[in-house]
C-alpha cells in the first residue's frame, strides 16, 4: 500500500475541500430564436402574431451570473428585427445591444445573426425585446440571471420557487401598422386586453365562454420568488394579489433593501423581484394587473384590467377556520377559503399616479450590494425636459394645436428624434470615424426656455401651450469622454400632456438620487438627493408633472439609446443617443465589430409606407375608418 505524508494528505484534503466550495465554472448558454409569424385566437377572432419560437411570452433566458449567451435569431418573419437585451449592461460590447441602425443593420427577413454577450457583475431579473417599433408587444421574454454560488447566496430567505410573471398587452391589430399610426400621429391606437404570461383571464371572453387565465399553484408556508416583467407598450400597472403581501428584494437585476407592500406598481421596461409566503387561509386568490392612466383632460382610454389565479395545492381546512373564514369575507371573497370564487383584491384607482410615486421614492439599494459608491463630484450635468410638441408636415411654417398643417410628436428638450437614414449603422460609422456622424444634433444641457413645465393649463390645445409647442427634429446626441460622472434631471411637463415617462438607458445602470412632483428647484432638492444607498436602476419611472435626478458613469464606450419606454413617445421621437467615447486603454475601447454583423438593406428602419398604402388599404379602412 502506498505511504503518504501528513503534509500531503492535509494538503489534498485541503484542495478537495477548496474545490467544494468553488462555483460552478462560466458556461456558454445557447438558444435559437426564430422569429415568425403564427394566428392566435382570443376575443372570438384569429391575429397573425410576430413571436419567438411560436411563444408568446418567448422562451426564457436562464443564466449563472458569469456565463456567456450566445442567441441564433432566424428571422422568417416578413420585418427587420432586431433583439435589446434590456439591462445587460453589454460592456464593451456595443455591438449586442439590438438597436436597429443605431448599434447595428436589422436582421432582414430570411437572415441571421448571433447575439454574444456575458452576463459578469449582473444578478436578477432583466428581459429580453424586439427593438423593432411596437413588435415588442409580442417579442419578448425573461432574461434570469442568478448568483455564481447558487440560491443560498441570495440576500433574501431562500426561495422554494422562482416563477416569471409578464405583464403584457393583446393586440388585435398588426403592430407594424400601429407603429405607422404613431409616426404619423394617427393616435387611435388601443390594446383590446391585458395579459399575464399570455393569458388574457376571465374577465374577457368570447360570445361568452371566459377566457384562460394564468394560474399559479402554491403550497402552504412556501415561499415564491416572483420575477415581475411589464412588456406592455403603454401602460404603467398595478400588480396585485389578493390576502398575500409582496416584500421587493430587486429591482432591473440590482437588489434593494426589503420592502413590504401589498402593490406593486411597475412602468413599461421595469422588472421587479419580490417574494411572496403562501400564508393566507388555503383557497383561491386573484392575481390582478391594473394599468393606470392620467386624469381628464388627458383623452381615457377603457381600463384593461386582467387577473389570473392563486390557487393552494392543499385545501384542508385551517385549524382556525372560522377566523380564516372571517377574513376571507372581509377581502371581498364569496364563500368559504376553498370555495369557488376566488377572493378579489381592492385595487388602487385607475387615476391614482401617488401610489406609483411613493413606492419607487421608498426604494433604496442593499448596502453590501452596491458595488460603487455614487460618484460624489460631478463633471456634467443635464437638465432634460419631457413632452410633446409638434413639427410642421411641409416647410418651417405652419398652424398649430391640433391642425393638420403640424404633426404631433414627442421631444426632449425641444428636439424630437429623427432615425439616420444612412445605409449603415451609426455605431459603425463612429467606430470608422465616418462623416456620417457630422450630421448628428446636439441634445441642449437644457431647453431652450423656462417656463412652468408643469402648468395644468398647458395639457389641453390653446393659445398657450401653442407658444411652446414648434419644435426642432434632428438625430439628437449627445458625446461623453470616457469615465465622466453625469448627473441628469429629468422634468416631466404638462406640454400636451400628463404622462409618467419611465426613462431607460442602455449600457449603464443609474444612481436614482431623488424624485419630486412639479418643477426641479437645485436650490432646493439637492438637499435631499440620497447620496448614500440610492437604488440602482437602468429604466427610470419619472412621475407624472415630476422630476427624477440620477447619476451615473460613462464607462461603457459606446453608442447607447436613452429613451422613453412608452411605445408611442418611442416611436413619436422621445429618444436621444448618448456616445461614450474611448477610454486611454485597450480595455478600455470598444472592439470592432463581430464576424458576420448585418449588412444592411434598402429600408431598414421601418416596413416601408408604401406597404401600408398598396396592400392594406382595406385593412387600414377596416380598423380605423379610413
Amino acid at each position: 500500500m502506498e505511504s503518504r505524508s501528513l503534509p500531503g494528505v492535509v494538503a489534498a484534503v485541503v484542495f478537495f475541500l477548496s474545490t467544494m466550495a468553488l462555483p460552478a465554472a462560466a458556461a456558454v448558454v445557447e438558444h435559437t430564436f426564430v422569429v415568425s409569424q403564427m394566428n392566435m385566437a382570443h376575443l372570438c377572432k384569429e391575429t397573425l402574431v410576430t413571436v419567438v419560437n411560436g411563444q408568446l411570452p418567448g422562451p426564457s433566458i436562464e443564466v449563472t451570473e458569469g456565463d456567456s449567451v450566445a442567441v441564433h435569431v432566424v428571422n422568417k418573419s416578413p420585418y427587420n428585427i432586431t433583439i435589446h437585451w434590456h439591462g445587460v449592461k453589454q460592456r464593451l460590447n456595443c455591438w449586442a445591444d439590438g438597436v436597429p441602425m443605431i448599434t447595428q443593420c436589422p436582421i432582414l427577413p430570411n437572415h441571421n445573426f448571433t447575439y454574444r454577450f456575458n452576463v459578469t457583475g449582473q444578478e436578477g431579473t432583466l428581459w429580453w425585446h424586439a427593438h423593432v417599433p411596437c413588435l415588442r408587444a409580442t417579442l419578448h421574454g425573461a432574461l434570469i440571471i442568478r448568483p455564481r454560488h447558487g440560491p443560498s447566496s441570495y440576500p433574501f430567505p431562500k426561495p422554494d420557487r422562482e416563477i416569471p410573471i409578464v405583464i403584457g398587452e393583446w393586440w388585435q391589430v398588426d403592430l407594424a401598422l400601429v407603429d405607422w399610426r404613431l409616426r404619423h400621429y394617427l393616435a387611435d391606437y388601443i390594446p383590446s386586453a391585458s395579459t399575464i404570461n399570455g393569458k388574457l383571464g376571465d374577465l374577457y371572453n368570447c360570445s361568452g365562454v371566459m377566457e384562460d387565465g394564468y394560474v399559479l399553484d402554491m403550497e402552504p408556508g412556501k415561499t415564491y420568488l416572483l420575477r415581475v416583467i411589464n412588456a406592455a407598450l403603454f401602460s404603467e400597472y398595478y400588480f396585485k394579489i389578493a390576502g398575500h403581501k409582496f416584500t421587493v428584494v430587486a429591482t432591473g437585476a440590482n437588489y434593494v433593501s426589503p420592502y413590504t407592500t401589498d402593490v406593486v406598481p411597475i412602468a413599461p421596461g421595469e422588472t421587479m423581484d419580490v417574494l411572496v409566503v403562501a400564508d393566507a387561509a388555503p383557497g383561491r386568490y386573484y392575481m390582478v394587473a391594473l394599468p393606470n392612466q392620467s386624469p381628464k383632460p388627458e383623452p381615457q382610454s377603457p381600463v384593461l384590467i386582467t387577473r389570473g389565479t392563486v390557487q393552494y395545492s392543499n385545501n384542508h381546512s385551517p385549524s382556525n377556520g372560522e377566523a380564516a373564514l372571517s377574513s376571507y369575507r372581509e377581502k371581498g371573497g364569496a364563500g368559504g377559503p376553498s370555495g369557488d370564487v376566488p377572493v378579489t383584491p381592492e385595487m388602487p384607482d385607475q387615476h391614482d399616479r401617488m401610489t406609483s410615486f411613493y413606492f419607487h421614492g421608498n426604494l433604496t439599494s442593499l448596502h453590501h450590494s452596491q458595488r460603487l459608491p455614487v460618484p460624489a463630484q460631478v463633471d456634467e450635468h443635464l437638465f432634460i425636459t419631457l413632452g410633446m410638441g409638434s413639427v410642421c408636415r411641409q416647410g418651417q411654417s405652419c398652424r398649430r394645436s391640433g391642425s393638420d398643417e403640424s404633426i404631433v410628436v414627442a421631444t426632449m428638450n425641444n428636439f424630437t428624434f429623427q432615425p439616420p437614414t444612412a445605409m449603415t449603422s451609426l455605431l459603425e460609422a463612429h467606430y470608422y470615424n465616418s462623416g456620417t456622424m457630422d450630421t448628428l444634433q446636439q441634445l441642449p444641457d437644457a431647453p431652450p426656455r423656462v417656463f412652468n413645465f408643469t402648468d395644468p393649463a398647458l395639457i389641453p390645445e390653446g393659445p398657450k401651450e401653442a407658444q411652446l409647442e414648434p419644435t426642432s427634429k434632428a438625430t439628437l446626441a449627445r458625446r461623453f469622454r470616457y469615465g465622466a460622472a453625469v448627473e441628469l434631471v429629468f422634468q416631466g411637463t404638462a406640454m400636451m400632456q400628463s404622462e409618467s415617462n419611465p426613462m431607460h438607458l442602455h449600457g449603464h445602470d443609474m444612481f436614482v438620487l431623488a424624485q419630486g412632483l412639479g418643477n426641479y428647484d437645485a436650490a432646493r432638492d439637492v438637499a435631499r438627493y440620497n447620496l448614500v444607498d440610492p437604488p440602482v436602476l437602468n429604466t427610470v419611472q419619472v412621475p407624472s408633472l415630476g422630476w427624477v435626478a440620477v447619476r451615473f458613469v460613462t464607462d461603457n464606450p459606446g453608442i447607447w439609446y436613452m429613451h422613453c419606454h412608452y411605445e408611442f413617445h418611442l416611436s413619436m421621437g422621445m429618444t436621444a443617443l448618448f456616445i461614450v467615447e474611448d477610454g486611454p486603454t485597450f480595455d478600455t475601447s470598444l472592439p470592432p465589430p463581430p464576424a458576420n454583423f448585418p449588412a444592411c438593406g434598402n429600408d431598414n428602419n421601418h416596413v416601408p409606407d408604401q406597404f401600408y398604402l398598396q396592400t392594406r388599404k382595406s385593412e387600414v379602412s377596416h380598423i380605423y375608418g379610413g
